[in-house]
């Protein structure tokens, strides 16, 4: 690339990360347009943001960087990782076995738990939630008896809870909890942004027989505001990491790190 094709190429780029910061996300369709460009030069670009932790890649576009202590909208955190939620939903499901209960904590990629549960059609499960967009999901499914979680409802997350949400949640055991989380810390384990959802985080963990941590990779490492539970009480993280992440976990909990290569 000769300095001049350079220097333009990082004029377009500091134009749309300029964009995302107002807008909060992007398309590479309107990117194209607006820039006079292909879409293959789009999707480069921000590709080249995104290596730098500049934007956050979502699916046909970019976003803003998220934050740990900030909520976010359910659809802005649908387009963003998708197909590692979609693997680690799979493998999360194919841990549940017939006649189980379990419990769906809110989030997309407990969302994409509940799809694979619908796809192998397991037989006589119990499935406890407090999430709309899970209950909607496996309303229809056969074999799967549905217990929604009712109390204070949270519009950014489609997700109900508040002290009638633990009262009825401290009714309930389960075999397994499939947990989402905002952030997952060595020190601190599991958090989320939102105090309420943290606590009915934690009368879940304290329900289940077996707790599982679905997130991405993006979430480990990282601490949002509210502490959800004890490190020790988790029994698998569905995810990945670095090979040094690994390495890090593996040191401190060998059970969990098997998970996350």
């Amino acid at each position: 690339m000769t300095p001049k094709a350079r220097l333009l190429t990082e004029q377009r780029r500091r134009s749309v990360l300029d964009l995302v910061d107002q807008e909060g996300q992007v398309t590479v369709a309107d990117m194209a347009r607006q820039f006079s460009i292909s879409a293959v030069t789009v999707r480069n670009d921000l590709d080249a943001l995104a290596s730098i932790g500049a934007v956050v890649r979502s699916h046909g576009g970019a976003v803003r960087r998220l934050e740990a202590i900030q909520d976010y909208p359910l659809r802005t955190k649908e387009s963003l990782h998708r197909e590692e939620k979609i693997r680690i939903g799979k493998a999360a499901a194919e841990l549940v076995q017939p006649g189980e209960t379990i419990i769906l904590d809110s989030g997309t990629t407990t969302a994409e738990v509940a799809r694979h549960l619908k796809r192998l059609k397991i037989q006589s499960i119990t499935v406890i939630t407090n999430a709309l967009n899970i209950a909607v999901e496996l309303a229809d499914a056969p074999g799967i008896s549905l217990i929604m979680i009712g109390g204070l409802l949270r519009p950014i997350a489609c997700s109900f809870v508040g002290p009638q949400a633990e009262a009825m949640m401290n009714e309930f055991h389960a075999d397994r909890l499939f947990l989402a989380v905002d952030g997952f810390d060595l020190e601190d384990g599991p958090s989320t942004p939102d105090l309420l959802e943290a606590q009915l985080n934690n009368v879940m963990m304290r329900s289940a027989k077996e707790v599982n941590v679905v997130t991405d990779f993006s979430k480990l490492g990282r601490r949002s505001v509210s502490k959800i539970g004890p490190f020790a009480r988790i029994r698998r993280i569905h995810g990945r990491t670095s090979q040094k992440g690994y390495r890090r976990y593996r040191g401190v909990a060998p059970s969990i790190a098997k998970r996350l290569k």
